[in-house]
């Protein structure tokens, strides 16, 4: 527990994780191993901007309680900085460092500062101690770069059919694949993506894991699609204002990605989701990711004082057969239910004009079950103090939201901050679900059971207090209104 005023300062979030101090970005080398789960993420010891990046640490047996470690890999002289990366649980001793047993291995990228332009090439480190202690490999580079400026942030994974280790990893437009039966002596197998999806700047931070889609008694599902594999990449220039995230639906065996889609898909509708990476070995055979809640566009002018730079909360991953089609659904984890404490319960109500509930919470999470029609507009302000607010709009005809965070509270911290954007629904049910995770400075919405999510930062002043939800034109029943505090993890 944090006895001191840290992680309580304005704008710091209470249940997402952020370190103590100073820079953080990507999250890397995700891994579950012997009751914990691994979080590193890129860290400036130094500084509140970005700058020689290290691979900071924390662990958690639960997913949302978290115990800070010291850092885990620092640059060095001959290969220099320590970039994006994942982490793997080497069961068998593939590599020989842990005597015939088994222990953690990172595979990362190295970023040297050269006159004639930076070098970016893949090393790995071991842990035989849980991860408190690390040895980086004599041998490293194992991946040498083939000629491109941006090579990085290798995801690896087992490939149970083949028997080897398998990486992904983003090269310029890009991304290729490669294996190995060691982690050290690496063959390149192929490359996906130079003619799809979004192209708006180079690629980044790739993930690659199967997933199985959901049972669903609406829409039937052929045994083609019970299994996918899914390729998330992010686009560093792809979105309206700065990032992006994409996906792919396909298949992938052991050497190459292919999908029958012609486009890829966003992860996320807002503008401060990036670099989500996946624990490996988790338990259950659950595959659950975060990211990294900021923009590259407008990071290092975001108004927080003496930290930048936080996680989402973590997130379940599935497939649904989709009024649209297969796509990717994204679920708070269940692990949250812990920290919540019942604020305000509302059901079976019809609304005509609006409802308002006092508010003081900076923390909370907001559930809501509407029945809509197509004539129905409804709004729902957050943050709500005289002027400022933070506004959901719901449009029936047009079966549309519109996010409108130009009275949110700070918003003219850097041009690039997107102040509006507007989302298509996926589904037509006249069930509208709402579950939104508000903290202080930023707020999680998922719609229709994580069809959608739209993550943004918010700069809102501390002293707002109401909520409110408005209807225009025709009358919404509410089935179940539920707002519950969120506590703090710190």
């Amino acid at each position: 527990m944090i006895t001191n005023n840290l992680y309580k300062e304005k704008y710091r979030p209470q249940y997402h994780f952020s370190p103590e101090k100073n820079w953080s970005n990507d999250p890397n080398g995700m891994v579950y191993y012997q009751g914990e789960y691994h979080l590193f993420y890129q860290y400036n010891p130094a500084d509140v901007v970005w700058g020689p990046m290290h691979w900071g640490h924390a662990v958690s047996k639960d997913l949302i309680h978290w115990e800070h470690l010291p850092i885990a890999l620092e640059p060095d002289q001959e290969l220099g900085m320590i970039f994006s990366g994942s982490a793997v649980v080497d069961k068998n001793d593939t590599t020989g460092f842990f005597d015939g047993g088994e222990g953690l291995v990172a595979i990362y990228t190295t970023h040297l500062e050269r006159e004639e332009g930076p070098l970016q090439q893949q090393a790995i480190a071991y842990s035989k101690d849980n991860g408190r202690s690390w040895t980086k490999y004599e041998g490293n580079p194992v991946i040498k770069n083939y000629g491109v400026e941006d090579f990085r942030d290798p995801k690896v994974i087992w490939h149970q059919e083949t028997e080897k280790w398998v990486m992904v990893v983003a090269c310029d437009d890009r991304v290729r694949f490669y294996n190995s039966p060691d982690l050290k002596e690496w063959k390149y197998l192929s490359e996906f993506g130079s003619e799809l999806g979004s192209h708006g700047g180079v690629w980044e931070c790739p993930d690659l894991f199967k997933l199985p889609v959901e049972e669903n008694n609406k829409i039937e599902v052929s045994n083609q699609e019970k299994e996918k594999w899914i390729l998330q990449i992010g686009d560093q220039q792809g979105g309206e204002a700065g990032v992006s995230t994409q996906y792919f639906i396909g298949e992938f065996d052991g050497m190459r990605f292919e999908t029958k889609e012609e486009k890829s898909y966003k992860v996320d509708f807002g503008q401060d989701l990036y670099a989500l990476q996946s624990w490996s070995d988790m338990p259950e055979q659950r595959r659950v990711w975060l990211g990294w809640m900021n923009n590259i566009a407008y990071a290092e002018d975001i108004p927080t004082d003496g930290w930048r730079g936080m996680m989402s909360i973590p997130r379940e991953l599935s497939l649904r057969k989709t009024e649209a089609g297969l796509r990717l659904i994204q679920k708070p984890v269940k692990e949250l239910h812990q920290l919540k404490e019942e604020f305000y319960h509302q059901k079976n109500i019809f609304l005509e004009n609006e409802l308002s509930i006092s508010c003081d919470l900076q923390s909370y999470q907001l559930k809501a079950e509407l029945e809509i029609s197509d004539e129905s507009d409804l709004s729902l302000a957050l943050h709500k103090k005289d002027e400022q607010q933070s506004l959901l709009n719901y449009a029936g005809k047009t079966n549309s939201f519109r996010l409108d965070l130009s009275k949110t509270g700070v918003v003219d911290f850097n041009k690039n901050y997107l102040k509006e954007k507007n989302i298509n629904r996926i589904s037509s049910s006249k069930n509208l679900i709402l579950d939104i995770y508000v903290d202080q400075s930023s707020v999680e919405i998922f719609i229709d059971d994580g069809e959608i999510s739209i993550t943004d930062l918010v700069f809102p002043e501390k002293d707002s207090n109401e909520i409110k939800l408005s209807v225009n034109n025709s009358e919404i029943k509410i089935n179940k209104l539920n707002i519950f505090e969120m506590n703090s993890i710190w």
